[in-house]
């Protein structure tokens, strides 16, 4: 018998997605951030630009793997938000140190989002299994 994916996966590899999609789209537009992309993935001396087409390209993939249930998307999931989640605990307590309560709100953010995908990739066992329809 097969059954439907879950809610959970199909929500954070559309998040996924749809964050790749507007990183795009700042590209084109005078957005302006008081932490950029590069600052927020911990590579403040890489080119905006540069980081903001990387970081969708690599968005893209994971969501790609993720949504389809690969056991490479499960790992690429899992490395990428541990990544993010050190740096990101990282950069709050350096700019809460620099900047007080509002310099630390995105790294704080970040880093839940981080531990949220991760106890959620982690609990979850479909990737091992087949049968899953979308």
């Amino acid at each position: 018998m097969e059954q439907k994916r879950p809610l959970g996966l199909i929500l954070i590899g559309s998040f996924y997605i749809f964050g790749a999609f507007v990183l795009i789209l700042t590209l084109f537009t005078n957005a302006t951030e008081q932490f950029g992309i590069a600052v927020r993935f911990g590579l403040p001396n890489v080119p905006e630009n540069i980081m903001k087409v990387f970081v969708s390209i690599i968005s893209l993939v994971m969501a790609y793997g993720y949504l389809e249930l690969k056991k490479w998307g499960y790992w690429f999931s899992i490395v990428f938000n541990i990544y993010f989640l050190i740096v990101s605990i990282s950069l709050y307590l350096q700019y809460s140190q620099q900047y007080g309560q509002y310099g630390r709100q995105p790294f704080l953010g970040n880093a839940l989002w981080s531990i949220a995908v991760l106890i959620y990739t982690l609990k979850i066992k479909h990737f091992l299994k087949k049968g899953f329809v979308v």
